[in-house]
């Protein structure tokens, strides 16, 4: 295929902001970014000439989409929708979320991601298991009665069954075995610590010992006191550890955001945490305003990744250039992609969004 050229007025790579320059594509990586002076005039160019150009966002939680949430519809057609709802907010990629359940829902979703994978489904990672290896006393809108701690053996089952399609298992480290940590880490999983009363010393324990990041910074978790610093604190003061927050103003103050971003700076990345209406199966999420509720329970958001984007800047203060990377590189770091995405430069796979100059209402596009 024959090279393009995406002009735009200003082009974010993921390190810093070129203006009137282009990026140039073909098939499907980017092969270079130049001045637009220095542009072959012979080559096929698409002039965005009142816009931005970013790298496509990644969304490393997100559960359904309209109106078909994954673990009740475990089918392709739900991953579709998930993909295109993702797109529609500037991710061109995202990992469906699995909430605590019975194993035979997470099995059919595992095949579910596999099957859409080999029908050339485009845009989802793999899965991302929250739970059930969770703390009760932190459940948030989990199913009590299906949290547990796991045995080895149960462990090696899912492990088994989900190879090359379970990416991430949210856990609460304090009611796992040494064991079953030390098996996920093996497995080449990313490991992130959620939904867990673990105290400071437990948390930072376990940042040495495998995992890698926290679910939802601030969420069903020991908060930091001032003399219980708890899973929080851990996280502040924990080098290493990285931390995924939702940027909607509910399960978040914007002021908490803020000082966490402060302290945690470029260890903190952005998910949706979106759900969507349900009226089937344990979690039957209801929207309440801007965001959902079941049972009287926050459960989960309504953001797309450019709203989240949106609110980091507007609300929390943050520089546009590190807010985009909160919702590109960092989390491509964190699942040790940024070799391939996060970046507008060459050598990276050529998925962009394409976003309006002023980041207003505007429709985003992904392009590549």
């Amino acid at each position: 295929m024959a090279a393009k050229a995406y002009i735009a007025k200003h082009i974010f790579t993921g390190e810093q902001w070129l203006h009137e320059h282009a990026a140039i594509v073909a098939d499907g990586i980017i092969t270079d970014v130049l001045p637009v002076t220095s542009l072959d005039q012979q080559m096929e160019a698409v002039n965005f000439s009142d816009r931005i150009l970013a790298p496509a966002f990644i969304d490393l939680q997100i559960y359904g989409a309209y109106e078909k949430l994954f673990s009740v519809y475990a089918d392709t057609d739900s991953l579709q929708l998930l993909n295109k709802y993702s797109n529609s907010g500037g991710a061109a990629f995202c990992m469906p979320t699995v909430a605590t359940n019975r194993p035979e829902v997470f099995f059919k979703c595992i095949d579910a991601i596999r099957l859409y994978w080999q029908q050339g489904g485009e845009g989802i990672l793999g899965l991302h298991a929250e739970g059930p290896w969770i703390n009760k006393l932190k459940k948030g809108a989990h199913i009590e009665s299906l949290i547990h701690s796991p045995s080895l053996k149960e462990v090696e089952a899912l492990l088994e069954y989900g190879k090359d399609v379970i990416k991430i298992i949210t856990l609460a480290p304090e009611v796992c075995s040494k064991e079953v940590i030390n098996l996920i880490h093996s497995s080449g999983i990313k490991i992130f610590a959620g939904h867990s009363n673990a105290t400071y010393d437990e948390a930072m324990q376990s940042y040495d010992n495998g995992i890698t990041a926290v679910t939802h910074l601030y969420n069903a978790m020991s908060p930091l006191q001032h003399r219980s610093p708890g899973l929080v604190g851990a996280a502040f003061n924990h080098q290493q550890i990285r931390a995924s927050i939702i940027a909607d103003g509910f399960h978040v103050d914007y002021a908490a955001i803020s000082i966490a971003k402060k302290i945690m700076q470029q260890r903190l990345f952005a998910i949706t945490d979106a759900v969507t209406t349900t009226t089937e199966g344990y979690y039957q999420h209801q929207p309440d305003g801007d965001k959902y509720a079941a049972g009287n329970i926050l459960s989960g958001s309504a953001l797309t990744m450019y709203k989240a984007l949106q609110n980091l800047i507007k609300h929390v203060g943050i520089e546009t250039g590190e807010a985009l990377r909160m919702c590109s590189l960092y989390p491509a770091q964190v699942m040790q992609m940024d070799d391939q995405l996060g970046r507008i430069a060459a050598g990276f796979k050529a998925k962009i969004v394409l976003l309006p100059e002023l980041l207003d209402d505007t429709a985003v596009q992904i392009i590549s």
